[in-house]
């Protein structure tokens, strides 16, 4: 298979798989979509579906938000770690939001990134998916299976997000971006993965991750 085959093969695959893409963080809104993918760093999403709505039941937007403390919103959101930085972000943000914008969500990644604990995935996240402006934000799923097929060398998420957004037509990297977490998740996951299940690997996996793969099994079958 030639390089675009392979684009191709993924593409098609991932449609096939994923022709209606549920959104992982629940939100009504362009904020609450912040304030949900801020608190997503380093947790599971089904834990932030959990505490999103007890704090948005509280404040569901930067002018209810600021009139808690800090420390009122930690103890609400604990339990998705990282809380006093994440507590401290979404008050501090809320704040930025309501003096520089009038406590609207503005639709660029460069003013988002300007908001203290926004960072590029985030603003990302957020662009792609509360406004349809075309983005690629790259989470740990994506970083893995662009290095399983053979798409990026897997250096950094800086470098995958480039390659992910030269090989894919900018049309359908927000579709992909979700299409590819949700493959992550069901097909090619970090721990328990089956290559058996994992159509795409399987068929255009690089050659090194295949044969890394073997060796693997290999072992757990003479240790049986």
């Amino acid at each position: 298979m030639t390089k675009q085959e392979k684009v191709d093969f993924t593409i098609d695959t991932l449609q096939d798989l994923y022709p209606q893409i549920p959104i992982p963080l629940d939100h009504k809104d362009p904020y609450t979509l912040l304030i949900a993918v801020l608190m997503s760093a380093q947790s599971t999403d089904v834990r932030v579906n959990q505490i999103t709505p007890l704090l948005f039941e509280v404040a569901d937007n930067p002018y209810d938000m600021v009139k808690l403390t800090v420390e009122e919103i930690r103890e609400i959101i604990k339990p998705v770690g990282l809380s006093p930085m994440k507590a401290k972000g979404i008050h501090g943000l809320s704040q930025m939001l309501i003096e520089k914008y009038n406590g609207v969500v503005p639709a660029s990644i460069e003013k988002l990134t300007e908001f203290p604990a926004v960072g590029h995935k985030t603003a990302s996240v957020v662009v792609a998916q509360a406004f349809g402006i075309p983005a690629f934000p790259v989470d740990t799923h994506i970083h893995r299976l662009m290095y399983r097929w053979g798409f990026t060398n897997g250096k950094n998420v800086v470098q995958t997000e480039k390659d992910a957004k030269r090989l894919f037509p900018e049309h359908l990297w927000n579709d992909l971006h979700l299409q590819i977490i949700w493959y992550g998740r069901d097909y090619s996951p970090a721990r328990g993965w089956d290559l058996e299940k994992d159509i795409i690997t399987k068929t255009i996996g690089r050659k090194t991750v295949l044969a890394d793969y073997e060796k693997m099994m290999a072992k757990r079958r003479k240790k049986k």
